[in-house]
């Protein structure tokens, strides 16, 4: 069809004479999807159409794509890059240099035009596409009216304006006559009104003529949109007349030979499946051979961020029969919310706020709930559990190593719901805990506590039934920087699995939110992730590419290498925080050719990868609902029995989460100014008992220099790592049971 398109004669229309430019061609690089980045393709622009094919012999047979130009949108980006964006799909292409991109651009700019003023001329005509003769007289009628007032009141602006020019002749001959004190002062008052009075005219005829111009250029596109609507609906009843009678004839036709029709349904299954090969959809996926190529370059051998990678796409990207993804979505989604408040509209000026906290503290900056989300950080910490079925599977492994292919899985899974989420957590107050009991549908339960307030520290626990233990005491430090905010997690993540006892340990990335002068805001991951298994002494190292708009590479790309204690390869990961992980097995390793700096690229080949992880689907009005993945939903949902410092109970968090914002700021400054109270209460209280010598026994289980005491977590120093933290020392769900919380402190 395109072929026989760019075959016609361009049309001729009476009136009309434009310039017919030869067709321009040549290569582009064309983003294709995230697993193929850029792709190489050859574009040839004719007729107000551009196409493009894989090759050139291609153009003989096969068009893998048309966009036509007449209602296209060309945007210029940097660096040979440019945008085309026709019906409602972008297009992002890059030239190999600057000056041919400024060709391609001049080209398809004046082939824009070129096909608008066809499209407007065809228009215009009225040959191609009908307005209904009264729907016409009716539009033309109204805006004949509205002429015939404008050039009315144009006509009362004339006579104002002479009239007015006239009057102030007049009262300017009366200053020059020198009257009293009093005539004067009036008389420049009128002659203050007059002027105003002809600058009010002015403007109301320069509304009534912009009025003007808006109904004239709606009235042209309601237009074309009825007559569009109109066509459409046309097709659809034709179509719908077509298949009724093919009904009807297979009908008749299978009763005559019922036999003859006995395999009709798997040959249509099959056709399908081939004309889907051929489909747009499937444009950058090449022949994918038995292995694919990873270069060492992009692991800690060497700092290059650049691969080498061939084939690539597995054939079967579903779970084990035994993964317990899907169902563990199912089950929360049928017995917890599944559905928050709208997230109101309410406009801020970040910058207005922001602008005097360059190179400070986030946490020591006073913020108004309107950049908040309704979860506190410990809410947050918990949210990384939203894959926890990733541990269970990791629980039943056999080999260490597959094992660790898993638990990487897991620490890059818990960055996939912060893609959209630009908002800040609320500060837990100290003391504050959040408790997540999901021992009946996945099979954990959940503990953490504000252990420190400056810096901000939180202590986290979990134990699962099915096989694993994990703790983290993790302390925010976090950075404005004037264009973005910069977010560093510091301490480690321990994971434990309770029949191998193999003991992993691992940190988390930085964290970067950009654009917070202008622009719209977005979330970056960036950074290294080592995992150890301290039992094994296998390791993992992730890369978290930081994002480039100039890079061919895939966006939020994360590539890793899984080693054993001798330092030999045995897996190769790859995929993106945001979608998806998978974990390619290697067969052999070579040396390749010399790389940068002069050092020699590690070739791995390696299997068909397996997925490890897929992320979630998002629920229904999530973009209303600031994001939330289906878990995060839940976490603020109320329950009865937990302890009063918890999270759910927080009053300005529960009141934002309903949409009253203004109260919500007015009960945060309240919590504030109680905390900095009871901070200075206990610090006069830690300088007495420092003076009467009874600190050193109190920092022993963990009392900071506030003088304050976590109620459910305590210090020690980890044997692994030999740092000091905070780990769970028992008796929550005991005391919760009991409906004891006689420990827990007033916080709210």
């Amino acid at each position: 069809m395109n072929e026989l398109v760019r075959s016609l004669p361009s049309p001729t229309l009476p009136g009309l004479h434009l310039p017919c430019p030869d067709a321009h061609k040549g290569w582009l690089f064309k983003w294709t999807n995230y697993l193929k980045g850029y792709q190489r393709r050859w574009f040839v622009l004719s007729n107000g159409l551009l196409s493009y094919y894989r090759t050139q012999a291609e153009m003989a047979h096969t068009c893998r794509g048309t966009i036509p130009l007449a209602t296209a949108h060309i945007e210029v980006g940097d660096t040979c890059h440019f945008v085309l964006t026709s019906g409602g799909r972008s297009y992002h292409l890059k030239a190999t240099s600057e000056g041919e991109c400024q060709r391609w651009v001049s080209a398809l700019q004046q082939a824009k035009a070129n096909a608008t003023l066809l499209m407007h001329h065809s228009d215009d005509s009225g040959d191609e596409t009908p307005v209904p003769q009264e729907e016409r007289a009716l539009t033309q009628g109204v805006l004949k009216t509205l002429a015939n007032k404008l050039e009315d009141l144009g006509t009362c602006n004339e006579l104002i304006g002479k009239h007015g020019a006239a009057l102030q002749r007049s009262l300017s001959d009366l200053e020059d006559l020198r009257g009293a004190p009093d005539s004067t002062d009036k008389v420049k008052a009128v002659n203050e009104r007059a002027t105003l009075f002809r600058i009010t005219s002015n403007a109301m005829i320069n509304a009534c003529r912009d009025f003007l111009d808006v109904a004239e250029s709606h009235s042209r596109r309601w237009q074309k949109t009825l007559h569009y609507e109109r066509e459409q609906r046309h097709h659809l009843e034709e179509t719908i007349e077509q298949l009724a009678k093919q009904h009807n004839s297979l009908e008749r036709a299978w009763r005559e030979n019922p036999a003859s029709y006995a395999g009709v349904e798997r040959t249509q299954e099959g056709d399908t499946s081939d004309e889907n090969e051929e489909a747009e959809f499937f444009d950058a996926v090449e022949d994918s051979p038995s292995f694919i190529t990873v270069t060492a370059t992009e692991h800690r051998r060497s700092g290059s961020n650049q691969s080498m990678m061939s084939g690539g796409v597995p054939n079967d990207w579903t779970h084990n029969e035994n993964d317990t993804t899907g169902t563990n979505q199912t089950q929360l989604r049928r017995t917890r919310r599944s559905r928050i408040p709208d997230k109101p509209n309410y406009s801020l000026n970040l910058w207005s706020i922001m602008k005097n906290c360059i190179g400070k503290d986030l946490s020591k900056i006073p913020m108004p709930v309107n950049f908040n989300e309704p979860l506190s950080m410990l809410q947050r910490l918990t949210e990384d559990l939203e894959y926890s079925e990733l541990l269970d599977r990791a629980a039943r492994c056999g080999s260490s190593l597959e094992q660790m292919c898993l638990v990487a899985a897991f620490s890059v899974s818990s960055y996939s719901t912060t893609v959209h989420r630009t908002a800040k957590p609320f500060n837990p107050l100290l003391g504050e805990t959040y408790e997540l009991d999901r021992l009946d549908e996945y099979g954990y339960r959940s503990i953490s506590e504000q252990v420190s307030h400056h810096p901000p520290a939180a202590a986290h626990h979990v134990t699962s039934q099915r096989g694993w233990t994990l703790w983290q005491h993790i302390t925010i430090d976090s950075k404005f920087r004037g264009k973005y905010i910069s977010v560093m997690p510091l301490g480690n993540i321990h994971l434990q699995f309770h029949s191998s006892g193999n003991h992993y340990v691992w940190s988390k990335v930085t964290s970067t939110v950009h654009n917070i002068i202008v622009g719209k805001l977005w979330i970056d991951q960036s950074g290294d992730i080592d995992i150890v298994n301290t039992t094994t002494k296998d390791t993992c190292h992730l890369k978290f590419s930081p994002y480039s708009y100039f890079s061919r590479e895939v966006p939020r790309k994360v590539t890793g290498v899984v080693e054993d204690k001798e330092g030999a390869a045995h897996y190769i990961l790859s995929g993106t925080w945001d979608d998806k992980m998978e974990s390619a097995k290697i067969v052999e390793s070579s040396q390749g050719c010399g790389g940068s700096e002069g050092k020699q690229k590690t070739v791995y080949q390696t299997l068909q990868p397996k997925l490890l992880w897929k992320k979630y689907p998002l629920p229904d009005n999530a973009e209303n609902m600031h994001f939330f993945s289906s878990l995060a939903l839940t976490l603020n949902e109320p329950e009865e029995g937990v302890a009063p410092t918890d999270s759910r109970l927080r009053p300005d968090q529960r009141l934002m989460e309903v949409g009253l914002w203004d109260e919500a700021n007015n009960e945060k400054q309240r919590l504030e100014d109680r905390q900095r109270l009871e901070r200075k209460r206990r610090e006069a209280q830690a300088n007495q008992a420092l003076e009467e010598g009874e600190y050193l026994d109190r920092s022993d289980h963990g009392q900071d220099i506030e003088g304050y005491l976590p109620a459910w977590f305590e210090r020690r120093t980890d044997e692994t790592t030999g740092e000091s933290i905070y780990v769970y020392r028992g008796g929550y769900w005991e005391a919760k049971e009991r409906q004891d919380w006689s420990q827990c402190p007033e916080i709210f």
